[in-house]
């Protein structure tokens, strides 16, 4: 008998320009080894100047996607991503609650690195309420870890300590990404709580670039797949860490102002972790 491939999915929306939401997720995937299926919850009409144009699946959509991808296949981890509204939210949660698709990355998806915001107002408490329990892991940006918690987060310890209020509203494991909107800044530090209560910091140079559409969707995406492949949290979110900046420090030209970071240089990476 054939070993099967390993597989994830991403419960996400789709960015026509490839650079971020599901393609990104997908990119990542592929570069990680694991195959890679795609739950479209969104999908939004885009280029490297900006977004002109959204729509939003129907739930029955959501809901058929559910049952049509759990009554074939074996998949072993998942992430989320966009999840626009109240209906998207309620429907994913119900129908994540009927399936087996393994452990469940959570990437917020509401606000974005600089600030400008993504879901709606009406959704954020749902978002509390019925995303956040379902986390094995939950990697929201600076600004999303704000306005889930409540607080400034002016320091490392402001940041453990919004870690930890997320563990408190259900999740197990939380990754706070640092913020990265000065140009100035000589690094980027991230903070880590595990389900064990173990914590620490990750923390790498800035690197000043207009091309890191889709970093967000890649690391978290990467810890999916990681988890899907049995590998244990930390070592998951520390290779999605190094992937992230080899894609981010190796920059390629697509389009003709925000771009995408590179994955061929994740996929590089995370092979030197093979040998």
């Amino acid at each position: 008998m054939v070993n099967q491939q390993i597989q994830a999915v991403t419960i996400a929306g789709h960015d026509s320009d490839g650079s971020a939401g599901m393609p990104a997720d997908l990119h990542a995937f592929f570069a990680d080894g694991v195959y890679g299926h795609g739950l479209l919850t969104a999908a939004v009409a885009g280029n490297s100047y900006g977004i002109d144009a959204a729509q939003v699946m129907p739930k029955d959509f959501i809901t058929q996607q559910f049952k049509t991808l759990s009554s074939d296949f074996k998949i072993s981890a998942a992430k989320t991503g966009m999840l626009a509204n109240d209906d998207v939210i309620n429907v994913v949660a119900d129908q994540y609650a009927k399936v087996d698709f393994g452990p469940l990355v959570v990437d917020p998806v509401i606000i974005t690195k600089h600030g400008a915001m993504l879901l709606e107002q009406s959704a954020y408490e749902l978002f509390r309420e019925r995303i956040i329990p379902l986390a094995t892991v939950i990697t929201p940006n600076f600004y999303e870890a704000q306005k889930l918690t409540g607080l400034e987060l002016n320091d490392s310890q402001e940041m453990f300590a919004a870690a930890k209020k997320l563990q408190e509203m259900g999740a197990k494991n939380v990754v706070i990404k640092g913020k990265h909107s000065n140009r100035n800044q000589k690094e980027v530090v991230d903070v880590v709580l595990l389900e064990d209560g173990s914590q620490f910091e990750l923390s790498r140079p800035f690197f000043d670039t207009t091309h890191v559409n889709g970093t967000g969707d890649t690391f978290s995406a990467i810890i999916a797949a990681e988890l899907a492949k049995g590998a244990n949290v930390k070592n998951a979110v520390l290779y999605a860490k190094d992937a992230v900046y080899a894609a981010i420090s190796n920059p390629i030209e697509v389009g003709h102002k925000f771009g995408p970071i590179n994955h061929w240089a994740a996929e590089r990476e995370l092979k030197k972790k093979e040998l």
